[in-house]
């Protein structure tokens, strides 16, 4: 009888993790994940991000071997952009600049969330350090909120943002 009141309860508890990490539960089985651009794209809300990777000739990098940490603007991040600024970056002759701010969302190495919340910054693929600040109990990278963490994929780590990051 306590190994059955056990057992429910640990049924339960698993349950309510799910449910309060947002379904995030990924399986421990490199199999059944998928690298940081497919995962990206699988979720449905980071298309922009994806049509901007393409742009700047980032996803084969993204797609590589890694580990990487990427900060991860959705496409609600990128429309909160003024007018005109995405569709402007995305341009061919804007390939550098969409490449020098989409660069600036990773990070070498996988930094897990309860790593991020230990540091002050963090140095970017692009050369530059990300402001990060925990204040009660939310996180922000420069001027952008942590909405979800510790997406894991094959080739390292996704913690999506609500706003686009720019270099300074």
């Amino acid at each position: 009888m306590k190994r059955s009141y056990l057992l429910r309860s640990a049924i339960v508890a698993t349950f309510i993790v799910t449910l309060i990490t947002g379904g995030l539960v990924h399986s421990s089985h490199a199999g059944d994940q998928k690298d940081i651009v497919d995962t990206a794209v699988a979720a449905g809300s980071f298309n922009t991000l994806a049509a901007a990777l393409k742009a700047a000739d980032l996803i084969e990098t993204l797609k590589g071997t890694g580990p990487f940490t990427v900060f991860a603007p959705t496409d609600e991040a990128f429309a909160k952009l003024p007018a005109g600024t995405l569709d402007d970056l995305l341009k061919p002759e804007n390939k550098a600049k969409l490449k020098g701010i989409l660069t600036y969302h990773v990070v070498s190495g996988k930094v897990m969330a309860a790593d991020v919340v230990k540091l002050k910054s963090a140095k970017t693929v692009n050369g530059q350090n990300l402001t990060i600040v925990v204040k009660d109990g939310t996180v922000m990278v420069d001027n952008a909120k942590v909405t979800k963490t510790d997406i894991m994929c094959t080739n390292g780590v996704i913690h999506v943002i609500d706003a686009v990051v720019l270099p300074k």
